[in-house]
């Protein structure tokens, strides 16, 4: 008789090859025809709202490994506090102006954007923008991310572009912006400043010069009175010079001081029958790097005896003034540092303070100007080789080497910026203002806000803290075509800026209906008004041209999304971006949100790190170690890609190779064969029936495996919330392939499979399975979308369960199970003695000793505690062990396994006596026993009566 047809054996259409790449565009396909956002959106009315605001990418390209990490972490936060019982509105958005965009529409236009008019230019700018836009958004979707896809916050909407303009004017009104001339970093090759967020540091090779600044003959008069041994400064006969350090030699052209340490001690040294003037500490480095030999030091005198005196410039027709800054160091160079207030942040402030001429002779194309004498014409970096040549000849080179070191580039076409002074329009961070009802900075109310963020990692406090203290004011002006314009008009005649309340609401007014391109499209008395004049009188008005920093676009999108679409709010619950967003969009944020509202438009702020490749290497087009997320999806599947992004700890960088996502596969696989195993084994399980047996009448296997979920509910539940969501991976996968199907499920097969249908131990097993089934599903599906979604809707018909697994709340706690440490005592004792017999069974199949463990009998010798508790528990060991008998002996043999944990424990292994169960594949010395069917066991038999 063939018994199989007797037996419970699993049935499921759920297929076991999970096919990812055909089937997850059929689950996106009918999300969307069953509107799954919407149906999410209205279950969450009335329960707590939290808002997690989505920083916009670039409408620029396709997506890479970075943006689908940070949407898919997103969409994970989403659904789990979807799951947990909050409302979570989420609305993507795209960044759509600025750089990026308009040099890809250069490109396309080609020579043909000459003829092409600003209007005409910034039209091609926002086709470009949404023809990527809906690139993306497939793209995103594709990695199965819910969110209000058809209604997006763009920066190009008109709405959006007024609230830039409005809130601008916000700080103008404030009186927090200005326009003056002060050095920027510039980028020659881009023709436009840079911001911060857009300057990038990577290695370069400059020239490093040492160069001789002659003093005056008035200053080394002074300083030869002073000191004897230097008299012959004071009568002519001994020249000197200051000696400066400097690796920009083509920003000489622009110095006007030397500036050293007020609290240094300064040495002349005699080479050759000059002076040379340095820091005394640094003498001895200073003749190294120039290959000097033969100095010998005539005195030591502090700083002061030289501040307020001048040098002459080496080649140019100006005296170099002698000053003191405290930013000089003995760290490099001469300790006398070369002064260029139009070349540099820390020379600007010292020009400010000692009413210094600010000199930028170089043009926006990075070349240099008439104010340059002999080199203008000459790009700057050519004008770096004829200044040196020039300062060789003229003598006033005294040594020279190449420098590798850390140099600012721009992050767009990669290349050397330089600091340039041009006018420019400025946010203050330091100017007094009324700021949240205080009279404060923006600095300071911005770092009072950052201590009321919490940062997540911690260190996210200490980076952007640093990073606000130290940053310089804002530069909003770009001088480009694609943005949003500085919404701003100044008087020709004194420079004072027009700041009206009445231009400003004009202003929104207009840009709501028509854009931003009405600011170039229409007359300025359109704005201001056929009246309108300076307070000096003057009619000379002029509409600014620049357009914004488009950080300060993505800034104010607390004022343009989050307050602007019910149920948004700000501030908002989270920010989530890369690390690099804290010099980034989290900075902008904070400062426009601060200046305009007193707070931070965020309460938290979470951070990932960079995806690099399996050797930790920065991913490189050029290095060729790039993965696209679209050759991952059509390889693997975009379950694998949700699943690689949870099972690191993101907030380091986060690595990715072919290698890493084979692994990932096999986990998916083992994870996606258990579902199967659950489903399966619940084919004729009804979950509205009456429970065969209550939770205290369960088989205590059953109990276990109940307390060991309780246990998972608790730590994935803590791993959601904490954001902590490789905890969230490991601890499915352990469960999935070593607490269900390593052991319980493994156990529970014989009692399944076995038993008649309706056998109160068996549907006492299923009530269990369907529980963690259901409750895996849950649990997994902010991680494992995919899976959880298409297993949903093989779980036995229920009228009460949610039609889609996102609509489900995660199952609920049940402390109770947890209540019993004694059960779970006892279990982790019974499975460390499990543990020992499996090794022995291991050893016993690889010596040919037994095939199958139900071919085996086990023979155990224990004494003491481990003998009581194993008598004890006898039945359970040998129903756990799955073997066909056990028995319990006073010695065993000399052959047999010694426990490696358990000391004493010995253990023989050989075949069980009695034939083969035809049914349930234990040995029994009953089989034969029945003239009916004699080839089954006496337990099968009263199963098939």
């Amino acid at each position: 008789m063939d018994y199989r047809s007797t037996l419970n054996l699993p049935q499921t259409d759920f297929p076991m090859k999970a096919n990812l790449a055909q089937r997850e565009p059929e689950l996106l396909q009918k999300w969307q025809e069953q509107d799954l956002y919407g149906a999410l959106e209205r279950a969450g009315v009335g329960r707590p709202v939290y808002i997690l605001h989505d920083g916009p990418p670039y409408a620029n390209g396709h997506l890479h490994m970075g943006h689908a990490l940070n949407k898919i972490l997103k969409d994970i936060i989403l659904k789990s506090k979807r799951m947990a019982g909050f409302n979570c509105p989420y609305v993507p958005g795209w960044d759509c102006h600025g750089l990026p965009i308009e040099l890809n529409v250069d490109k396309e236009m080609g020579e043909q954007k000459a003829a092409v008019g600003k209007l005409a230019f910034r039209e091609a700018c926002r086709r470009y923008a949404a023809e990527w836009v809906a690139v993306q958004r497939e793209e995103f979707q594709r990695l199965g991310v819910l969110g209000d896809w058809g209604n997006p916050y763009l920066t190009i909407d008109y709405r959006y572009e007024a609230a830039i303009a409005r809130e601008f004017n916000s700080f103008l009104l404030g009186g927090l912006v200005s326009r003056s001339r002060k050095p920027v970093h510039w980028c020659a090759s881009c023709n436009t400043a840079l911001a911060e967020a857009e300057v990038e540091y990577a290695d370069h090779a400059s020239p490093s010069i040492y160069v001789k600044f002659p003093l005056t003959e008035a200053a080394a008069t002074a300083l030869g009175s002073l000191y004897p041994v230097l008299s012959g400064l004071a009568d002519g006969s001994l020249p000197a010079a200051v000696v400066i350090w400097t690796t920009t030699p083509w920003t000489l052209p622009a110095n006007v001081a030397v500036a050293l340490h007020p609290d240094l001690e300064y040495a002349a040294v005699e080479l050759d029958g000059e002076v040379l003037i340095m820091a005394a500490e640094l003498v001895e480095q200073v003749a190294a790097a120039c290959g000097l030999s033969g100095q010998r030091q005539l005195a030591r005198f502090p700083a002061s005896d030289l501040l307020g005196q001048s040098c002459r410039h080496p080649f140019l027709e100006r005296e170099s003034l002698i000053i003191a800054a405290d930013y000089v160091t003995l760290e490099t160079g001469s300790g006398c540092v070369h002064t260029a207030p139009g070349h540099g942040r820390e020379d600007y402030l010292s020009g400010l303070k000692y009413n210094l001429p600010v000199l930028s002779p170089v043009d926006d194309r990075g070349h240099f100007t008439a104010e340059a004498g002999p080199y203008a014409g000459m790009f700057i970096l050519q004008g770096n080789k004829r200044i040196i040549a020039d300062l060789r000849q003229s003598g006033a080179l005294l040594g020279e080497k190449k420098l590798t070191h850390s140099y600012p580039h721009c992050w767009r076409c990669k290349k050397p910026v330089m600091f340039r002074a041009t006018e420019q329009w400025f946010i203050g961070m330091d100017i007094p203002a009324q700021i949240g009802g205080e009279n404060t900075t923006l600095r300071e109310k911005a770092l009072d806000a950052i201590d009321g963020v919490d940062w997540i990692p911690r260190w996210g406090r200490e980076r952007i803290h640093g990073m606000v203290a130290g940053r310089p004011d804002w530069c909003l002006s770009r001088q480009r075509a694609w943005g949003v314009p500085i919404t701003a008009v100044w008087c020709r005649d004194c420079g004072r800026i027009l700041n009206d309340a009445k231009i400003a609401a004009r202003i929104t007014a207009i840009f709501i209906e028509e854009g931003a391109d009405a600011w170039f499209s229409r007359d300025l008395s359109d704005f201001i008004g056929p009246e309108a004049r300076c307070r000096c009188g003057s009619t000379e008005l002029v509409k600014e041209e620049d357009i914004l920093d488009v950080w300060f676009d993505s800034g104010v999108s607390y004022a343009a999304v989050l307050e602007e679409s019910p149920p948004l709010r700000n501030p908002a619950d989270l920010y989530l971006e890369g690390s690099d967003q804290h010099r980034g969009w989290f900075q902008s944020a904070l400062l426009a949100a601060v200046g305009t509202r007193g707070e931070a438009p965020y309460r938290a702020v979470l951070t990932h790190g960079f995806v690099v490749d399996g050797k930790g290497k920065k991913m490189s087009k050029s290095v060729g170690n790039v993965i696209a997320p679209d050759e991952i999806i059509k390889r693997h599947g975009a379950e694998i890609l949700r699943l690689w992004a949870a099972s690191e700890d993101y907030r380091d960088d986060i690595r990715i190779s072919d290698n890493i996502l084979k692994q990932l596969a096999d986990a998916y696989r083992k994870i996606r064969n258990t579902v199967r195993f659950l489903l399966g084994n619940l084919h004729d399980f009804d979950p509205t029936a009456p429970r065969a047996l209550a939770e205290a009448e369960m088989d205590e296997l059953d109990r276990w495996i109940l307390a060991r979920f309780e246990q998972l509910k608790e730590r994935t539940l803590v791993g959601y919330e904490k954001f902590e969501f490789h905890q969230v991976y490991h601890g499915l996968y352990n469960f999935c392939t070593v607490s269900l199907s390593a052991l319980y499920l493994d156990i529970v097969k014989d009692r399944l499979y076995t038993m008649p249908a309706d056998h109160p131990q068996r549907r006492a097993a299923q009530a269990v399975m369907h529980e963690i089934c259901a409750g895996l599903l849950r649990l997994m599906a902010p991680v494992l979308s995919f899976l959880a979604a298409e297993a949903w809707d093989y779980l036995p018909a229920d009228p009460e369960r949610e039609p889609e697994v996102f609509l489900a709340r995660f199952p609920p706690a049940r402390p109770e199970r947890l209540a019993d440490q004694e059960l779970l005592a006892k279990w982790e004792r019974i499975l460390l003695v499990r543990s020992e017999l499996t090794r022995a069974l291991e050893i016993a199949r690889r010596d040919k000793v037994i095939g199958h463990s139900l071919d085996a009998e086990v023979v155990i010798a224990a004494g003491g505690e481990w003998g009581q508790f194993i008598a004890a528990n006898w039945e359970t060991l040998q129903t756990v062990t799955i073997v066909s008998a056990m028995r319990l002996a006073a010695e065993a043999a000399e052959a047999a396994y010694e426990g490696e944990e358990i000391a004493g424990l010995r253990v023989l292994v050989r075949p069980a006596a009695g034939e083969k169960c035809q049914r349930c594949w234990m040995r029994a010395e009953s089989v034969g026993n029945d003239r009916e069917h004699p080839g089954i066991c006496h337990r099968c038999r009263e199963a098939i009566r």
